[in-house]
C-alpha cells in the first residue's frame, strides 16, 4: 500500500472542508427563493439541484448561461421581433466567492490521486545485455579449445605414423604431383584459370568476404531458421569448395588431365 506524505494529506483535508463549506453555503443559499413568480421559483431549484450534485459550480454556471441564451434567442425570433425577457438564476454564493484555493487555470480544481514511489518509475532493475568482454569470456575458452586440439593430436600422433613419403628424388618427379587435399581446391583454380585470378584474385576475395561478414550480418540471433542467409552463403561455399577438392583429388590423372577413377584408378595418396 502506497504511503501518503502528511503534508499532502493535511491539504487534501482542508480542502474538502472548503468544499463542503461552499457546498453547505450553497444549499442555505437556495433555500432563500427570490421574489418573483414562478421564473424566480425555477431559479431556486437549480441551486438545489446543484448543491445535490457534485458537477463543479461552474460548470453548472455555464450551462445555465448557455440554456437561458438558447431560450432568449428562441423567444426573440418567434415572438416577432419583439424581445422577452427571460428569468435568469441568482449566481450561487460559490461563484462570487471565487474557484477553490487549489483551482487551476479555466477554475478547474486539481485533485491529488495518489504518490507514486520513485522504485516504480525507474528502471532499478539490470537490463540483460548480449555483449560481453573479450577477456574473460572469449579468450578464457578459446585457449581451452586450443589445450584440447592440442592434447588430442598427441595422443593420435603417438598411436598413428604420419603418411610421410620417401625422400625428393629431383631426377624423377611424379606425375600427377599433387598437393595436400586441403589446397586441391586451389590446385584445382589453377587448372581452370590464369595463375593471378586463381592465385590472387579469387583467394583475396573470399578473405575479404569473410572479414566484412560479421559487419554485413548483424542478426544477433542462433537459431537457423533466423540466419537463412547466412547458412545460404556458408553452404554454397562450403559445396563449391567441397566440389573442387573432389575433382582435384579423384578426377585428375597423370598431367592434370580430366579422368574418370573407376576406368583410370585413383591418383591419390593420403
Amino acid at each position: 500500500m502506497t504511503e501518503i506524505p502528511e503534508h499532502l494529506r493535511k491539504r487534501a483535508e482542508e480542502a474538502r472542508r472548503k468544499a463542503a463549506a461552499a457546498k453547505s453555503g450553497g444549499s442555505e443559499a437556495a433555500a432563500t427563493p427570490p421574489a418573483g413568480g414562478d421564473g424566480g421559483g425555477e431559479a431556486a431549484a437549480a441551486p438545489a439541484s446543484e448543491a445535490a450534485s457534485r458537477i463543479p459550480a461552474h460548470l453548472l454556471e455555464r450551462s445555465r448561461a448557455a440554456k437561458a441564451k438558447a431560450e432568449g434567442g428562441e423567444s426573440a425570433s418567434g415572438g416577432g421581433g419583439t424581445a422577452t425577457a427571460v428569468a435568469t438564476a441568482p449566481a450561487p454564493a460559490t461563484a462570487a466567492a471565487g474557484p477553490p484555493l487549489a483551482a487551476g487555470p479555466g477554475g478547474h480544481t486539481q485533485r491529488l490521486l495518489t504518490v507514486v514511489k520513485s522504485g516504480s518509475i525507474q528502471d532499478v532493475k539490470a537490463v540483460p545485455q548480449d555483449k560481453v568482454h573479450v577477456w574473460p569470456h572469449l579468450l578464457g575458452i578459446e585457449f581451452v579449445a586450443s589445450l584440447a586440439c592440442t592434447a588430442f593430436l598427441l595422443v593420435f600422433s603417438t598411436f598413428v605414423n604420419a603418411p610421410l613419403l620417401a625422400l625428393a628424388n629431383p631426377n624423377q618427379t611424379p606425375n600427377p604431383s599433387k598437393a595436400p587435399w586441403y589446397f586441391l581446391g586451389l590446385q584445382e583454380l589453377l587448372t581452370m584459370f590464369h595463375p593471378m585470378v586463381a592465385g590472387v584474385t579469387l583467394p583475396g576475395i573470399g578473405l575479404i568476404g569473410l572479414i566484412l561478414a560479421p559487419f554485413i550480418d548483424r542478426n544477433p540471433s542462433h537459431k537457423p531458421e533466423d540466419r537463412k542467409y547466412a547458412i545460404s552463403v556458408f553452404t554454397i561455399f562450403l559445396m563449391s569448395w567441397s566440389v573442387l577438392v573432389m575433382l582435384g583429388s579423384f578426377f585428375r590423372g597423370p598431367g592434370q588431365n580430366f579422368v574418370f577413377p573407376w576406368n583410370a584408378g585413383l591418383f591419390f595418396d593420403l
